[in-house]
């Protein structure tokens, strides 16, 4: 066997160690969680990878808790409608700096980019302030506003360059048909943008599914908490017990979802999120 070909034998079997590393680090936190979510509560502790029994009473204890279905529904119509507004604002600022002519539109785009850059804590005090001036506080409708903070600059920025990767022909021969901009946006280009629709949509509904800090802040009611603020208000019988069995099924419950969802689109999310970077 010449060398160089010992060699790369050599390369592709680390290449593969190295993936096997990664995906048992990634990994082993969710398998955890999924086996720990159907052990007896006597058995969460047990040092054993496999359970000897498993149960579903974590799961019922969860169900029959109407602070975590009152804020799974929440998160429900939270993160829908966020991602509906931002795909309907995001998609028409996006047509309008990808593709009309219009000054400072460059400064405009990299002033939507710096929205993203300020961490959620620096823009904590001003939101109260604000929804408390609108009455919106302790409301889906004040968690939404907020939520479009950190959605739809991320909406606008992709869309925008998906915009751009797009045939200028099409939309000159529209034009020369008669059809006016919304017409070329609504019926020419909108449609040829959905994967980057979805992959976006899908981004911004986890992003908004997993929104911690906002939550808490905002919502003071258990009829208006979230489910990731419901999870970590969880307790046990006593106050030096957490039910770690309950935690773990209800984060199941509202991550397994989302990793379908991830799974059946990953190459539509894949395509909308590299189609700016390989056609313009």
């Amino acid at each position: 066997m010449k060398e160089e070909d010992t060699k790369t034998i050599l390369l592709r079997v680390l290449f593969y160690l190295l993936v096997l590393v990664i995906l048992v680090f990634n990994l082993f936190p969710f398998v955890y969680a999924v086996v720990s979510s159907f052990r007896p509560s006597s058995d969460l502790f047990s040092t054993d990878l496999f359970p000897k029994a498993l149960t579903l009473d974590h799961y019922n204890q969860v169900f029959k808790d109407p602070r975590f279905v009152a804020g799974l529904i929440n998160s429900i119509i939270v993160a829908g409608c966020t991602v509906l507004i931002s795909l309907a604002l995001g998609s028409l600022c996006a047509y309008a700096l990808g593709r009309l002519p219009f000054r400072f539109k460059g400064p405009v785009l990299y002033l939507v980019l710096t929205m993203t850059m300020f961490p959620q804590i620096s823009v904590l005090s001003g939101l109260f302030v604000m929804l408390k001036a609108l009455n919106l506080f302790n409301s889906r409708q004040g968690l939404i506003l907020t939520y479009l903070i950190f959605t739809l600059p991320f909406t606008i920025w992709v869309m925008t360059q998906y915009f751009r990767s797009l045939p200028r022909e099409l939309e000159e021969a529209a034009y020369v048909d008669g059809a006016a901009p919304l017409e070329v946006f609504w019926k020419i280009l909108l449609p040829l943008t959905v994967p980057g629709l979805v992959s976006t949509g899908l981004l911004a509904f986890i992003a908004a599914w997993n929104e911690f800090l906002f939550a808490l802040t905002f919502t003071v009611t258990d009829t208006m908490k979230t489910v990731p603020v419901v999870i970590s208000q969880f307790s046990g019988a006593t106050s030096f017990e957490q039910p770690w069995g309950s935690i773990m099924a209800a984060s199941m419950v509202v991550t397994v979802p989302l990793v379908i969802l991830v799974m059946i689109f990953q190459y539509r999310i894949v395509a909308g999120l590299t189609a700016g970077a390989v056609k313009g």
